[in-house]
Order: C-alpha cells, then sequence, then structure tokens
C-alpha cells in the first residue's frame, strides 16, 4: 500500500461523504473507501512534520489545484447530458471534498516504478481515485465554453490511449510546489479552466476542458494528498508498476 509520505494537506481527507457509484460492485467501492481512509491516518501520523521529499512521485494520491481560478480537479458519477455522455469531469473550491483525488500513474505498458519522481516531459495516466476511471479527452465539444470535452474513462484504472497526457514544467522533474501544465497525448489539448460554471445538478462547479493554447488558465499544482517516496529497499526485477 502507501509507503513512509506525509500528505501536505491542512486538514485530513473528509469521511462525512465517500461517493459510491453502484455500477462499480461493493468492491470496487470498499477500496475507494479503505484508501481514503488510508489517507486519513497517515495525515493523522505525519500532522506538523513536513515531508522532505519535493517531487510528484509515481503512485502520489494527489489534489490538483488550477493556480488561476482556484479550484481543485473534482470527478463523481455525474454523467454529461451532451457529448460523450462520459463521467464529468469539473473542478471545485472546497479543499475537503473526497472526490477530488487522483492517482499519478504510468501510461499503458510504460514503465513508471512506484515513488520514482515524475520526468517533465513524461507521458503519464491520472486516474481518479475514488471511481478508478481516468482523466480523458477527446473530440466532443465541452458543454458550457464549447472548447474541447475532458471527462473520466475507463474501468478500474484501464481506458484506453487517450488517457494519456505529458507534464510540462520548467525543469527536469515535477516539484511539488511547481505550478505545471498537462498537455494531452492525442489531441495536443491543454488542461485548462476558463471559469464557467453549472448549474443543476453541480451547480457553482466549474467547466473543466481541452484548450488548444498554452496559457494562464492551464496552470496545476499539486497540492493535498500522500507523495510516495522512493523505497529504500534495492530494486527488484519484480517491482511494482502503475
Amino acid at each position: 500500500m502507501f509507503e513512509s509520505a506525509c500528505p501536505r494537506a491542512s486538514h485530513p481527507l473528509a469521511l462525512g461523504y465517500v461517493h459510491i457509484d453502484t455500477n462499480m460492485g461493493l468492491i470496487h467501492a470498499l477500496r475507494g473507501f479503505i484508501k481514503s481512509l488510508l489517507v486519513v491516518l497517515l495525515w493523522s501520523k505525519c500532522q506538523g512534520r513536513e515531508s522532505e521529499f519535493n517531487y510528484v512521485t509515481c503512485g502520489s494520491l494527489v489534489k490538483l489545484l488550477n493556480t488561476r481560478h482556484n479550484v481543485r480537479l473534482h470527478s463523481h458519477d455525474v454523467k454529461y447530458g451532451s457529448g460523450s455522455g462520459q463521467q464529468s469531469v469539473t473542478g471545485v473550491e472546497s479543499a475537503d471534498d473526497a472526490n477530488s483525488y487522483w492517482r499519478i500513474r504510468g501510461k499503458p505498458n510504460g514503465t513508471c516504478q512506484r515513488g520514482v519522481p515524475i520526468q517533465c516531459g513524461q507521458a503519464i495516466r491520472i486516474t481518479h481515485m475514488t471511481t478508478g476511471r481516468n482523466l480523458h479527452t477527446h473530440h466532443f465539444s465541452s458543454p458550457l465554453s464549447n472548447n474541447q470535452e475532458v471527462s473520466a474513462f475507463g474501468e478500474n484504472g484501464e481506458g484506453d490511449d487517450l488517457d494519456v497526457w505529458k507534464v510540462q514544467c520548467d525543469g527536469s522533474i515535477w516539484e511539488r510546489d511547481e505550478a505545471v501544465r498537462f498537455k494531452h497525448v492525442g489531441t495536443d489539448a491543454f488542461l485548462t479552466v476558463t471559469g464557467e460554471q453549472y448549474g443543476h445538478p453541480i451547480r457553482g462547479q466549474r467547466e473543466v476542458h481541452g484548450m488548444g493554447t498554452a496559457n494562464q488558465n492551464n496552470y496545476w499544482k499539486a497540492m493535498e494528498g500522500v507523495f510516495i517516496q522512493p523505497s529504500q529497499e534495492p530494486l527488484r526485477h519484480n517491482h511494482e508498476e502503475f
């Protein structure tokens, strides 16, 4: 499970509400709840002690903040009523929402050893913790701005080649305090928020979409989470990958 790592949150992960998608099945729902509980336990253990590890690593469980609009990347089992009809992805202001945790993973059939820092330019998948679906985009129009729709797609962490994003950052490694961009490998769109707000049933949440130009609306920073540190043990041939 989690190795020695401390969440950066100023609050523990709220467990008052854990959304359960009835289509996921009981086992998958319980798995998400257990992961949420582990985050709380780790936060309690590490409160007041800042981790000395300064990079985002493979396997880390994080919230991603859009620095221009101050909303965190979010998803839940509410599907778009137009476009692809897939699970919606939005931005929320709350820092405590349990549905805003995402796991950083390697691309399909790629190597992303747990605890190894993510390189600038590296191709990754960003998997929603609660539902197990991957951050995804494609050539559907987004509901509000008519940019490119961003959705959550797949089952149990497995989707298709449109789930892959490249991390764009200034140096060689994705640093925890650095604002970065995510550029979609399949369509060259940047993960973006420009401020449009939804009404019912997700009133007040912001539209997340893909945009073809790099600008101030597509910077994201890793915030609360569990940052997996490299193992102190020698590497084995059967090492775990994500």
